[in-house]
This record gives structure tokens, sequence and C-alpha cells, in this order.
């Protein structure tokens, strides 16, 4: 009909219908390719503003401890009087070539980029080396966590220098041991800076109060302080999430205002200070000052501080809204501060006590004031916050005691509580601030801390551009060589101030530290025992179906540190006790050198045995940001992947011999929509699960059902009524009542150990097992369905 009507049109109507026709054609592309502008166009838009608004925000959680460094950099730098003006231009030459060395080049353009997945931190870069080299001393392991799709890690060429230098590595304890302790050092420090901190900032905003009111006493500043700081602790519970959006505003207000206050020092003062810019002064300033120059390095060091915290309160944020925010606002503002702060000292030499606060003009005192002490809380706030998680990231890898971990944001899971932590870092912070009443020995401490966190940042560094960035050796060497140049310097002009407040950190660490690696020791020791006296698979045949003992009703979850193997506890439990439960499960939780585990793929499950014995394992992994808190779902979701794995193993029996069947990769959606139903109580089963068939506890992997199609159909009816009996027997056993099979094991050092080994285990590990949360707590087991089993490892 169409050709019909075209025929019977004029020729005019045709002509201009075919023109119309022809341009619509040239029309069409040239809209298309319009449109595909145009929505190229919207996305960057729309990504260039997301990138803002990220740049934005991370000012008020990255650099709030680094922008609030101008409040005290100068008086500690120079505690007494300036002597020479030219001293002044060293000093903020020195200041200039700092910020652009330190945080600049190192850490926003080369650090920020070794972050796991967003994680950054002294643990996340240990994580990315465990996961490129085998350097982790509890041996957990297993090789399906190498299959989950947060476990990225590189492989290189067996003569290749990253090779030779994992083989290095791993080839000896001891070295494992060092990096371990080389991380928790850095650690402890990061520890002390969440202590130390609070106490410089706060201290030095409220000194402001000093200066306009000249006769008052030191006194009221530090009871001023410490009021602040008990408010400040009190509130952590609340969480960061409520007040969070107020960072942001603060610190960039802070940031403008100091960068406005400078810009006007300059103008007014001395627009000669500038003349810093050129690294002739720093020569000057130290041929100059000698000995007492090189000390006041210790001084200016704390113009960086901030840098570290800025490294380990990366995880909300991409790198290029760290980079954009420093390299734009940050840096350019600071700048401008230190170098107003210079101008006005070069003609009030004087006032280098309260240097900041003087330099501000009369007008704008009061509200600057409330903006400095505002900044100072902000800082505070962010050093507290990265303790919290790098104590959290320190307990996942069992370098920690077993404390509270409160989740207080449901958007964020970043942001957490530590109660017990929270407390001790108050009553420390006190104890600094009413202590020392000045700045300069705090500011001491404070350098103390930041430099041996620098310092071991840089030696991972050095690890991570072999093993995973596999660079070349001259860049490393390069990168390793400048930064240990620039660190160690600063670090021998700490060394002369340890006994002027240098020590604070050093006792502060010293303390975590031995906690921190007694508690990894001991843990280390009771995992090692637990594997060489696991019960063998003969013994467990050798009882039959029954186990030789009298079978009731019931699951019984039998909890265990081991992924493999049956514990020690079930042997003993047995032997002790003259019943046992339908159905065992031997769970596992462990921590695994990730940032987190998908939800989808947080179990595996396996059989111990042959299928009358009803016995399985099912290991629960977790990521070093994961909370295991309280969570309902835990038993439900374990359940489910237990049903998953019964209908899974059911329907390859009878297969022939053909590839690996693996959830993770062989399996096509078909037969995942299809085995993704229900198990039995109509709820939708979510979570992974480990196919592999286990008689003698090792793994046997299940054959794919592609061939054998005959034996299929004939197994066909009898798999189906296995696996409907099997689901209804375990539903009836989980109906019958779920029992939490714990262990309440002590550890003893053997009567023939070393004495430092007996104090350790017998002492100190024993007084941190006590004070620690139990297994059942952290869990989240109901006090009826516990059971505890005692016994007695000795070490």
């Amino acid at each position: 009909m169409k050709m019909t009507s075209r025929i019977e049109m004029d020729e005019d109507n045709d002509n201009r219908g075919s023109m119309w026709d022809l341009d619509q054609k040239l029309d069409q592309p040239m809209d298309e390719e319009a449109g595909r502008l145009r929505n190229m166009y919207k996305e960057k838009k729309s990504s260039a503003l997301l990138l803002l608004r990220l740049a934005f925000q991370s000012l008020g959680v990255v650099y709030g401890d680094l922008g609030t460094s101008p409040l005290y950099v100068f008086y500690n730098t120079f505690p007494g009087k300036i002597e020479d003006p030219e001293d002044v231009v060293g000093a903020l030459s020195l200041i200039i070539y700092s910020l652009t060395l330190i945080p600049l080049l190192k850490y926003v353009f080369v650090v920020c980029k070794a972050n796991d997945n967003g994680q950054g931190g002294t643990f996340a870069l240990y994580s990315l080396l465990c996961r490129h080299a085998k350097i982790k001393t509890i041996p957990n392991q297993h090789r399906t966590d190498e299959e989950l799709t947060t476990y990225s890690r590189s492989t290189f060429h067996e003569q290749s220098f990253a090779a030779k230098t994992k083989r290095w590595l791993e080839r000896h304890v001891s070295r494992k041991n060092a990096l371990l302790i080389l991380v928790l050092v850095g650690t402890c420090m990061v520890i002390g800076d969440g202590i130390l901190t609070p106490a410089i900032s706060v201290l030095s905003a409220a000194g402001g109060i000093k200066v306009d009111h000249p006769s008052m006493s030191n006194g009221v500043v530090v009871v001023v302080a410490v009021v602040i700081l008990v408010g400040l602790f009190s509130l952590q519970h609340y969480g960061t999430d409520k007040v969070s959006w107020l960072f942001a505003p603060i610190v960039l207000v802070w940031f403008l205002v100091i960068g406005g206050i400078g810009i006007y020092n300059i103008w007014k003062y001395d627009s000669s200070v500038l003349k810093a810019f050129s690294p002739v002064y720093i020569y000057r300033y130290f041929r100059r000052g000698g000995k007492d120059g090189w000390i006041s390095l210790g001084g200016i060091m704390l113009s960086i501080t901030g840098t570290e915290a800025l490294f380990a309160d990366l995880s909300h944020f991409p790198v290029a809204a760290v980079q954009l925010a420093f390299t734009v606002v940050v840096f350019p503002c600071l700048l401008l501060a230190y170098s107003g702060q210079a101008a006005y000292l070069m003609s009030n030499r004087d006032h280098v006590v309260d240097a900041f606060y003087r330099s501000i003009p009369d007008s704008i005192y009061w509200p600057v004031f409330i903006i400095a002490t505002a900044a100072a809380i902000v800082a505070s706030q962010a050093t507290i916050t990265a303790t919290f998680s790098i104590i959290k990231q320190a307990l996942a890898l069992g370098c920690f005691p077993r404390v509270k971990v409160v989740h207080t944001s449901k958007k964020f899971l970043g942001q957490i509580y530590v109660p017990d932590i929270n407390w001790i870092l108050m009553i420390l912070c006190i104890a600094v601030t009413a202590g020392f009443k000045n700045q300069n020995q705090i500011g001491n401490a404070y350098g103390t801390a930041v430099v041996i966190v620098m310092l071991v940042t840089t030696l991972l560094m050095t690890l991570i551009m072999i093993l995973v960035w596999r660079c070349h050796w001259i860049l490393v060497l390069l990168f390793t060589g400048l930064s240990l140049v620039v660190e160690c310097t600063y670090f021998s002009a700490v060394l002369f101030k340890v006994d002027q407040g240098g020590w604070v950190p050093l006792v502060i660490a010293a303390a975590f530290l031995l906690i921190m690696y007694v508690w990894h020791y001991g843990t280390l020791k009771r995992y090692e025992f637990e594997m060489h006296s696991k019960v063998s698979m003969a013994w467990i045949l050798g009882l039959g179906p029954s186990l030789g003992l009298v079978q009731v009703p019931g699951i019984g979850l039998v909890y265990t540190e081991l992924a493999s193997g049956v514990p020690h506890i079930f042997s003993h439990f047995i032997t002790n006790l003259p019943a046992i439960h339908s159905v065992v499960v031997f769970v596992c939780v462990k921590y695994l050198p990730v940032y987190t585990v998908p939800e989808e793929e947080r179990f595996l499950v396996k059989r111990i045995g042959p299928k009358n014995f009803h016995m399985f394992r099912c290991v629960a992994r977790y990521g070093y940001k994961d909370l295991h808190k309280k969570d309902d779902e835990f038993e439900k979701k374990l359940f489910d992947s237990l049903f998953l794995f019964v209908r899974l193993e059911s329907m390859m029996e009878g297969c022939s011999d053909s590839d690996e069947y693996s959830l993770y990769g062989q399996q096509t959606e078909r037969s995942r929509e299809g085995l993704l139903n229900n198990n039995g109580n109509g709820n939708t089963i979510t979570s992974y699960a480990d196919t592999t068939i286990s008689s003698v506890d090792s793994i046997v992997p299940v054959k794919s059902p592609m061939q054998g199609s005959m034996t299929v159909r004939s197994s066909e009816h009898v798999s189906s009524q296995t696996e409907t009996d099997e689901l209804e027997f375990l539903n009836s056993c989980r109906d019958a009542g779920v029992v939490h099979i714990l262990g309440n094991t002590v550890v003893r050092a053997r009567r023939e150990s070393r004495f430092y080994k007996k104090i350790a285990i017998d002492y100190v590990y024993a007084f941190l097992r006590k004070i620690c949360r139990e297994h059942s707590v952290i869990f989240n087991v109901p006090h009826e369905s516990l059971l505890n089993v005692g016994q007695v490892f000795y070490v």
C-alpha cells in the first residue's frame, strides 16, 4: 500500500518528499552526534561538580590537623627570642620547602596512590603487601580467599626484581616479624598522634584568651583547654555523622581567614619575606645558627604534622578530590599564613610566643579566636577518628586485644567509636596537657611521633613500589633516598629534644607496642597449638555416624579459629560429655588482608566426613574495615549458606568427570538462578558457598555437569529425594534448637620456657585476655544457648 500511494503522488510532492527524506537522513547523524556531545558535556559537568563537592568535604575530614599547625609552629621553632630577622626568613624558607616536599610531592601525589581500594594508613599498606607476598604471620589463609573480588594482586616474572624481593621476604620468619614490628611501631605512633594532636591544638587555640588578657595565669588557659578536651571526648559516642556537615565549612573558612590575614600582614609589615622562596636562605640559616639552627628543625617539623592523618583519613574521598583540595586551597593558604606571620615577626621579634594571635588585626580578633578554636576541635576529631580506625584494623589482623567497636553511622562504614580507647585517649591527653602546661614541650613530643610515622611509611612505600607497582629500581631508589634524606634530617633534630618532652610518644608507643606484640604473639602461639593438636579424620571416622555418643536433636555450632581440620576443642568436648547434636557445624570467623569482603562472598561451606555424619564447616570471612557487629542476620545467613551448599552438592552428585565446577568461576547465570530459589523456608539465599566436598578433610573439587547427561538423568530422582530429605532434616534440627559451643581457653607457657616467654604469656597475655571482650559478646551469642568448654594450652 505504501508503494502504491507513493506512485500516485504528484511529481512535485514526490520531489519535495525525496528532498525532505534526504535532508532528514543527512540531519540524523548530525543530531545523533550533537546529542552524544551534549551527553558527554553533561557527564563531564556532573563529574566535575561531584569532584568539587568531594574536594570541599575532604577539607573537614582530611586537612583539619595540617591546617591548625600555624597556631604553634613559630613558637616551637624559636622558644626564646629571635636574635636576627634573617632567621625568620630562613625558618620560613624551611617551612615552604618542607610543605612542598613532604605533604605535596610525597603524600598527595605519591603515597595517596598506594591506597588499598581507597583505604589509607599503615595497616592498609601492610595489607597490600600481605596480598602480594606470604608475609602474614598467622597462616590461616586458603586458596579460595584469593578468588575474592576485593583480593586484587599482581603477578610478576620469576627472575624480576620484585620476585626476588618477595622470595627474600618470605624466606625467614624473622623478616616477617621485623616487618610486622615496623608496622606496629607506625601504628603506635599514630595512636600517640591521637593523644598529642588534641592536646597541642586545643591548648594553642585556648592560649588566645591570654593574649587579650595578659594578666591571666597560664593555669586558667590549661583549665579551659581541659574542659574543651573533656567535652570533645565525651561527645565521641554520638559519632561524627551528625556534625560532619559543619566540619568542611569551618575548615574552609579557617583556611581563607589565615590566608587573608597572611596577605594583610605581608602588605602591612614586610613583603621582603617572600625572598624565602629561594632555598639559598636555608643554607644561610644553618650556617648562621649552627647546632641551634639544626635543633630548631624540631619546630619546623610541626608545619607538616597532620600529613600522616591525611593518608589515614583517605577512606571516603577519591585521590583526585584530596589532590584538588590541597593544591587549590590548603597549600596556597598555608604558604600565605606562614609568610604573613614571618612578615609580622620581622617587625615584632618579641611576640614570637603568641605570633599567630598577635598578628591578627584587632577588629577581627575574637571572630578569628572562635574560628581557631572550632578548627582545633575539628583537627582533634579527625585524629581521634583516625586512631579508632587504625585500632579497628589492628584488631582485625590479630594485633590488638578484643575491644568493643560501635558503628556510629548507617551511611559510612568507616565511622566507628571504640569506647575503651576513647577514655584512655582522654585520660592521657588531659595528663599531657596538664602535665606540660606549655606548647613547646608538647610540640617536641608531637614532632617525634610524626617523624617516626613518616619514616615507617617511607620504608613500607619502598616495598609497595617494588612488589605492587613494580617500579624500576632507579625510581624506587630516588623516592626512598629523597624521603629518607629529608625525614632523617628531621629525626636527628628531634633526638636532641627527647629530654624536653620528646620522650612522651616514645613511652606511649612502647606501652602500646608491648600490648600489641604480646597479644599477637599469644594469638599466634595459640593458633599454632590448635593446628598441631587438631583431631585427625581417621579418629572421627572410627567413631561411626553417631560419633560413639547419644545424639540429641538440634544443631551445635562449634566456634574455632581453624579454617581447616577438626579442632581440639571438639574431641575435648565429646570426651567429657556423653551427647552430641544431630548436626555439627564448625564455625570459623577470620579476617583477611583486604579492606572488605562483599556480603555475597562472606561464607564458605563444606562437608566434613560422610553424609550420614552431618558435619559441616562454615568459614565467615571479613576485611579489616568490616564490622562483625551485633547482627541478628549472621545465624540466618550461615544456615542459608548451608542449605545452598546442600543443593549444590545434590545437583553435582552422579556427574561424570569433566571440568572443575566452581561457584566463583564456571557457574552459568541459568544454573545460578535455579539454585538461588529458597531454602525451604521461603528465604532467598544470597551468600556464596564453597562447593567442595571432603571425606578426609581435604578439598575434592566437585565436577561439572557438562557431560554425562544420561548419568544425571538416571540419578536425578535419587539426588532430588536425598536433597529434600537432608534439607528437611536440617530444618527440623534447626527448629529443635541451636547451641553455640565456645572454647574457654587458658594459655600457659611450658615449664621449660625462658623467663621472658613466661612473663609474656603467663602474666601480660593472661591479663589482656581477662580484661578484653569475650567471644560470646563479639559473636552476639544468646546467653541461654551458650556452652563454654574449658581447656588449657601449654605453648
